[in-house]
C-alpha cells in the first residue's frame, strides 16, 4: 500500500525522475510475422506507421542471442522482479526462442510469450521444458472468422493444437487468450468465450479495436509533431463504421452475465452504448486518466534500441542496450522528459487516445 502511494506521488510530482522499477521488459526479438492480420499495419504491409516501424523497423531481423542474454543478465541484476515479455513481432518464429526462455528461466526470471500460436504445436514441449511462465494466445474469433482475419486457413486449428499440447504437461505455463474485437467478430463474442469453457485457461481478454485515425494524428502533430510525431495506424482494412455497436453491447452484457471458470475481461471496460459510440467514433475523446505503461514497461528492439512502453507507443529512442545499461535506459533523460510531458499534458497526448495503455 505504501509503495502504491509513493509511486502515485512520484508520477504526480516528479515524473522525470522515476524511482521505481519496470514491471515488464518487452522484447521485440524479431522483425517478421507469419500471418497477415487485417487490423495490423504489419499484416497489411503498411510499413510507414509508428506501429509498423516499432515492430519491423530495425536490423538485424532477429535479436542476437548474445544481446538477449545481456538483457536477461541486466534484468536479473537491476530489476529481478520484472517480467520478460516476448511480444513482437511473432516470438515463436524467433530462432532462439527456446534457448532464450531457458536462459532466462535459469536466472529465475519470469517469461511470457504473446503469440499467434501458428508454430505452437512444434514448440510447446520445448517451451514447457525450458520453463516458460506464461503464454498469451491471440485468437480473434472462432475458426472461420479467425482464419479469415489472419489470412491462414489453418491458424485457428494450429493454435488449438498447440494449446492442447501445453495442457498435456502437468507443469505447464499459465495460458490465456487475447481476442481483438473487430467488425468481423463482433456478433460472436459470447459464442467464442463459451467455446473455451472447458479449458483450464487463466483468462480471456477481449480488446476493443486499437487504432489511430488520420485526423487525430494531424491534430497531434500540430502540437507535438517536432518531438513525438504521430501517424495513423491499423485502419487499412478496418472500417469503424462497420462495427455493430448495439450488437457489441449485447454481446458484452451476455458475457458479463455468464459465469466462467476463468477471468473474462474487456479492455477498456465499456458497458453502455454512448460510451461505445465515443470509443469508436470520437477518438479525440480521452477515456483514461494517464498512461501507466511508461511507468511499467520499456520495449527493446532487435538492434538494442529502446522505446517507451511497447510497440504502440511513439517511435522515440530512449537509449540502446549496446551502449547503455538497462538501468540507464529506464532512467534516461529522454524517457524522463517524455513522462513529464505526458504529465503536463494531462496524462496523455492526443494520439494516445486509442492505444491499449490509454485506459
Amino acid at each position: 500500500m505504501m509503495e502504491r502511494v509513493l509511486k502515485y506521488a512520484n508520477k504526480k510530482v516528479l515524473p522525470e525522475k522515476y524511482f521505481f522499477s519496470p514491471e515488464w521488459i518487452v522484447l521485440g526479438i524479431n522483425n517478421t510475422c507469419n500471418l497477415h492480420c487485417k487490423m495490423c499495419d504489419v499484416g497489411t504491409l503498411n510499413f510507414e506507421t509508428n506501429f509498423a516501424k516499432n515492430l519491423v523497423g530495425t536490423t538485424p531481423l532477429n535479436m542476437p542471442l548474445e544481446l538477449f542474454e545481456k538483457i536477461a543478465d541486466q534484468t536479473q541484476q537491476y530489476y529481478p522482479n520484472a517480467k520478460l515479455g516476448f511480444a513482437f513481432t511473432e516470438p515463436l518464429a524467433y530462432p532462439h526462442i527456446v534457448k532464450a526462455v531457458e536462459y532466462a528461466s535459469a536466472k529465475g526470471l519470469y517469461t511470457a510469450i504473446t503469440t499467434n500460436a501458428l508454430l505452437l504445436p512444434n514448440k510447446a514441449e520445448a517451451l514447457v521444458k525450458a520453463g516458460l511462465s506464461e503464454i498469451f494466445v491471440s485468437l480473434d474469433g472462432l475458426e472461420t472468422t479467425h482464419n479469415s482475419i489472419r489470412g491462414n486457413e489453418k491458424s485457428f486449428q494450429k493454435a488449438l493444437e498447440g494449446i492442447a499440447k501445453l495442457f498435456s504437461f502437468e507443469k505447464h505455463p499459465k495460458v490465456s487468450i487475447v481476442s481483438a474485437i473487430t467488425e468481423w467478430s463482433v456478433e460472436n463474442l459470447k459464442e467464442f468465450a463459451d467455446y473455451f469453457k472447458d479449458l483450464p485457461l487463466h483468462e480471456i481478454g477481449f480488446m476493443h479495436t486499437q487504432f489511430g485515425e488520420p485526423a487525430i494524428a494531424v491534430a497531434h502533430n500540430k502540437i507535438w509533431g517536432m518531438t513525438y510525431p504521430a501517424t495513423e495506424s491499423n485502419l487499412d482494412e478496418v472500417n469503424l463504421n462497420n462495427m455493430d455497436l448495439p450488437k457489441l453491447l449485447e454481446q458484452i452484457q451476455q458475457i458479463k452475465a455468464e459465469k466462467y471458470p476463468f477471468r473474462v475481461y474487456f479492455s477498456p471496460e465499456i458497458h453502455d452504448l454512448p460510451s461505445l459510440e465515443t470509443y469508436y467514433h470520437h477518438s479525440e475523446v480521452i477515456l483514461g486518466k494517464r498512461c501507466e505503461a511508461v511507468y511499467s514497461s520499456i520495449m527493446i528492439k532487435s538492434d538494442g534500441s529502446a522505446i517507451p512502453a511497447h510497440g504502440r507507443c511513439y517511435n522515440l529512442k530512449v537509449g540502446n542496450i549496446h551502449t547503455e545499461s538497462l538501468k540507464e535506459v529506464w532512467t534516461s533523460p529522454v524517457f524522463g522528459k517524455f513522462r513529464k510531458d505526458l504529465r503536463d499534458a494531462g496524462g496523455f497526448l492526443p494520439a494516445c487516445s486509442r492505444c491499449c495503455s490509454a485506459f
